[in-house]
């Protein structure tokens, strides 16, 4: 009898157990949400006015790090995408910034743009665009490549670059918004022939117009927003008709004066937008209801749009994230109720993040300051005038690098290192610039942390410049003292949400610091496939089941 009894308490806990995900149950669908330019702060900044069912679902029951941070230098958009997916750095990667000077074809280029291919969509440029210059796998490659090519990627975002670089090389589709006179989503012949039935039915709804023929106003009360500086203040770039940056903004009126279709991407609007256009590719291109694993990475560009316009302290920037938060929670109930809630993974995080507008630091004597461009290229014009007798030996000054003409370097008959570190020396002294090194230091030193590590990580040997510079905090390259950017390796610019959620993944927080390239070797490690080729980041086991 007792061994009966044993043997009945053992298939009892076999058989009684709960039914626990294994790594060999992999989800139907990953989805990738990337908010640009979102700082961290704004998940607890925003908390008290979030609802339940948005960025509070992933905080509550996925795994957020609190302490996740972009590692190199410059945090722009491209760059950002490109880390996330590729998990590594510009130093592989190869993508150094959105545009930046060529020093082969001596020329400034666009990171995606692609004259070999046409546009899908309409008889415009806007698609002439591929990932080409991206010289590693993105993970979304390394599943179809695991697959054998089965499954299905698709990118979505307003901007072509956050559609493009997450979706890599073997997409199926990307598909972004051309705006303008065209207000229609778009893609290129590097993935279709043809836009699918359902895109073209899209673009046909009417629904952009419904969007944006509403005046953007405050979703509550603007007076309950008091997590933000006063509505009319003078750091903010108004819409071109506007007198003043405030609510509400007229858009159906201002949409004629600020380039038609295109304000949409300046406006909450364009977040919904982008949702409704998600939502449509996974119900058409019946994602997750396959024998494989589908992917599909979504961008949310508006948020960009806005910070850089009004700031990180504006009304204007927390109105746009309790509408996002509203977004979020639409797009979450619907992937429970299409493809399963138990049947998708989900990652949340950002391409970097803004520095708070310079000028209003300033109006409240914290240090900030303004390099405007051309006066300092004439600088080191000047020093090179000085040091050398030429002003014709700097060929371009982007991005706070330096590229050097080598062959009027050598017409006469200089040394290219000393040309270099008279540069980076003299740099030194400029206002607003706080660390100057050459190429050759970056190759020959090994930056362990700070700030140089950030630089070191961005820096490319074949397509980065000869001096590379760094300037002071809250310091960005400008004419105008209204409006905001990002770019730099300081925290307000770094450290980003990093939000795991949905099958495969625990619940919790973690203070433990990880990078951005994080991202990558986590989600292949739960898809159990290669990480991307180039991958420099490690997994993030805390996260996994």
């Amino acid at each position: 009898m007792k061994k009966l009894a044993l043997l009945a308490a053992i298939l009892c806990l076999t058989s009684c157990a709960p039914n626990k995900k294994t790594k060999s149950q992999k989800p139907k669908l990953v989805v990738g949400v990337v908010v640009d330019q979102m700082r961290y702060d704004y998940l607890i900044r925003f908390a008290n006015k979030y609802g339940n069912d948005g960025f509070k679902r992933l905080l509550n029951n996925g795994f957020s790090l609190e302490n996740a941070h972009y590692n190199y230098i410059p945090t722009y958009t491209a760059v950002g995408h490109t880390s996330i997916y590729t998990g590594t750095t510009p130093t592989n990667h190869g993508i150094i910034s959105n545009d930046w000077y060529d020093k082969y074809a001596k020329k400034s280029i666009y990171c995606v743009d692609d004259s070999n291919y046409n546009t899908i969509g309409n008889d415009g440029d806007g698609g002439k665009k591929s990932p080409y210059r991206m010289m590693t796998t993105t993970m979304t490659d390394q599943l179809r490549l695991a697959q054998n090519m089965n499954g299905k990627t698709i990118g979505i975002a307003l901007k072509d670059r956050s559609a493009i670089l997450p979706a890599g090389h073997t997409a199926n589709a990307a598909y972004w918004f051309d705006g303008g006179e065209k207000g229609q989503w778009i893609s290129s012949s590097f993935y279709l022939n043809e836009l699918p039935t359902w895109v073209q039915d899209f673009n046909k709804s009417g629904k952009v117009d419904e969007y944006l023929s509403k005046p953007w106003e405050t979703l509550y009360d603007i007076n309950t927003y008091t997590e933000s500086i006063e509505d009319d203040n003078n750091f903010e770039v108004t819409f071109k008709g506007e007198e003043k940056p405030v609510f509400p903004h007229d858009i159906p009126s201002l949409r004629s004066k600020n380039n038609n279709y295109s304000i949409i991407k300046a406006t909450p609007a364009g977040n919904s937008l982008t949702t409704d256009f998600a939502k449509a590719a996974i119900i058409n291109e019946k994602l997750g209801k396959s024998e494989y694993t589908d992917f599909i990475a979504i961008s949310y560009s508006s948020t960009d749009y806005v910070g850089h316009q009004f700031g990180v302290a504006s009304k204007e920037i927390e109105d746009t994230y309790l509408r996002l938060d509203k977004d979020l929670a639409d797009l979450f109930q619907f992937l429970d109720t299409q493809v399963g809630k138990d049947n998708y993974t989900l990652f949340l995080t950002a391409d970097h993040a803004a520095v708070q507008v310079p000028s209003y630091l300033q109006s409240v004597k914290i240090p900030a300051n303004y390099i405007k461009p051309v006066a300092f290229k004439n600088f080191l014009n000047e020093v090179t005038l000085k040091h050398f007798k030429s002003d014709e030996i700097i060929e371009n000054v982007s991005n706070f690098q330096v590229f050097l003409a080598k062959d009027k370097i050598q017409d006469l008959k200089l040394d290219y290192q000393t040309v270099a570190q008279t540069i980076a020396d003299e740099a030194i002294n400029y206002k607003g610039i706080y660390k100057a090194v050459t190429a050759k230091t970056l190759q020959t030193t090994t930056f362990t942390n700070g700030v140089l590590n950030s630089l070191q990580n961005g820096y490319n040997q074949k397509f980065s410049g000869d001096v590379m510079l760094i300037p002071t905090p809250s310091t960005i390259s400008s004419s105008s003292k209204k409006g905001t950017t990002h770019g730099s390796g300081y925290t307000y610019d770094t450290h980003i949400p990093m939000i795991f959620y949905g099958n495969g993944i625990k619940q919790g927080t973690s203070r433990k610091k990880y990078e951005i390239v994080d991202i990558a070797p986590t989600i292949s490690n739960l898809l159990q496939i290669q990480f991307p080729n180039g991958s420099s980041g490690k997994i993030i086991d805390e996260v996994l089941e």
